[in-house]
C-alpha cells in the first residue's frame, strides 16, 4: 500500500484574491432587512471577487417543514437576486441542496467541535430560553454553515453582526481540522466576517428589528397598495404635526436614511426639527424613495418571472460551477481522514 501522500490529490491553493461565500435562507419573501443587511453587499462584492452565493434550503428546513413553501421561495430568491443586479457570468448562484458534498463535509466537521460550543449558539439558546424544544437541525446549524463556507475555500463571508458567532465556529473548525490532518499544508483558509459597520439594524413597521418571524417586514418588491399600507403602518409617537421632532428616534426616518442621499437626509432631518412636518409627510417621502430605489429591479423581476427556465438554468450552471470547485477539496478531505473509496 502506498503512503497517503503519494495518493493524495494536490491541495487546492488559496487564491490571492479573497473567495467570497454567503447564503440566504428561502424561508419567506425577501425584505428591506435582508437587502441592507446582506443582499446589497452580495451584489457589490460578486463582481469584485471570486464568489459563491447559495440559496440555503437545507438551513431553511430548521424552521420550515412545508416543501411547497421551500421550493417556491428558493426560486423567488433566485429571481430577486437576478432582478437586483446579480450577474451569473460573474459569480455562482445555486441551491445549497445541489451540492451534496456540503452535507458530507458537515458530518466530518461534527467530529471536530465539542457540543458545548453549539449549546452556546444564539438561535439555539433563544429557543431554549423561550421554553421551546429546538430541533437537532437548529442545534447543528453552525456546523453546516461552517461546511458551506470552508468547502469553497471561503475567506471572506458577508454576514450580519448576529452571525459573527457562527463565523468564529467556522474558524475554530478550520483550525482544528488543519491541525489534526494537515498541519504542514493547511487545507482550509481561516475565514473572516465581512460586516459593513455603517449598516444599523433595519427597523420593522413595529420598531423591532425587521424579521419574518416578527411579521413586521416591508418586502423589497412590495408595491402599490401593499407597500402603501405597510409604510403607513410604521409605528411612531403621538407628537402633533406642529411640534418639533427628533429624527434620530423615529423609525420612519431610520428607513429614510437608508434610501436617501446625504443632502436629502439632512433636508428631511431639518424639517423634523423645525416642526410643521408630520409623520404622514415622512411616510409619503419614504414610500416614494422605496418606489424609486427598486423601480428598475421591479421591472426586471416582472420580465424574468416570464422566463422560469432561464432562472433554473442560472441555478443549474451555478451548481456546476460550485461542484467543480468542491470536488478536489472533498477528494483531499477523504484521503486526509481515511475515508477511502472502493469505486
Amino acid at each position: 500500500m502506498e503512503p497517503p501522500d503519494s495518493t493524495s490529490p494536490p491541495t487546492p491553493q488559496a487564491p490571492d484574491d479573497p473567495v467570497v461565500v454567503s447564503g440566504i435562507q428561502p424561508s419567506g419573501r425577501l425584505h428591506l432587512g435582508n437587502y441592507f443587511g446582506a443582499i446589497r453587499q452580495h451584489i457589490e462584492l460578486h463582481k469584485q471577487h471570486d464568489a459563491f452565493y447559495f440559496i440555503a434550503n437545507y438551513h431553511a428546513m430548521t424552521s420550515v417543514d412545508d416543501p411547497d413553501r421551500i421550493r417556491e421561495h428558493a426560486l423567488d430568491v433566485a429571481l430577486d437576486y437576478l432582478a437586483l443586479g446579480f450577474d451569473p457570468e460573474e459569480a455562482a448562484l445555486f441551491l445549497q441542496s445541489d451540492v451534496p458534498e456540503v452535507t458530507e463535509l458537515t458530518w466530518i466537521f461534527f467530529n471536530h467541535l465539542p457540543t458545548s460550543r453549539l449549546q452556546k449558539g444564539v438561535a439555539y439558546k433563544e429557543k431554549v430560553n423561550a421554553g421551546l424544544t429546538p430541533n437537532a437541525g437548529l442545534f447543528n446549524y453552525p456546523v453546516l454553515q461552517a461546511a458551506d463556507i470552508l468547502i469553497y475555500g471561503g475567506s471572506r463571508v458577508p454576514v450580519g453582526s448576529d452571525q459573527k458567532q457562527n463565523i468564529e465556529i467556522a474558524r475554530d473548525i478550520a483550525r482544528r481540522f488543519n491541525k489534526t490532518y494537515c498541519p504542514d499544508d493547511p487545507l482550509f483558509p481561516i475565514p473572516e466576517p465581512h460586516i459593513l459597520d455603517d449598516v444599523a439594524v433595519v427597523p420593522g413597521v413595529d420598531g423591532r428589528k425587521m424579521s419574518k418571524s416578527y411579521d413586521n417586514t416591508i418586502g423589497i418588491f412590495d408595491d402599490g397598495d401593499e407597500l402603501q399600507e405597510k409604510v403607513m403602518s410604521i409605528v411612531t409617537d403621538s407628537d402633533p404635526l406642529d411640534a418639533p421632532k427628533d429624527p434620530e428616534t423615529c423609525n420612519v426616518f431610520a428607513l429614510i436614511d437608508l434610501f436617501a442621499d446625504e443632502e436629502k437626509t439632512k433636508e428631511i432631518a431639518q424639517k423634523y426639527r423645525e416642526g410643521g412636518y408630520g409623520y404622514g409627510h415622512a411616510k409619503q417621502e419614504l414610500h416614494g424613495l422605496i418606489e424609486e430605489h427598486f423601480a428598475e429591479a421591479r421591472d426586471k423581476r416582472q420580465e424574468l418571472k416570464q422566463r422560469p427556465d432561464y432562472v433554473r438554468d442560472v441555478l443549474r450552471e451555478g451548481a456546476k460551477r460550485a461542484r467543480k470547485r468542491v470536488e478536489p477539496v472533498m477528494e483531499r478531505v477523504r484521503v486526509l481522514t481515511g475515508l477511502v473509496r472502493t469505486h
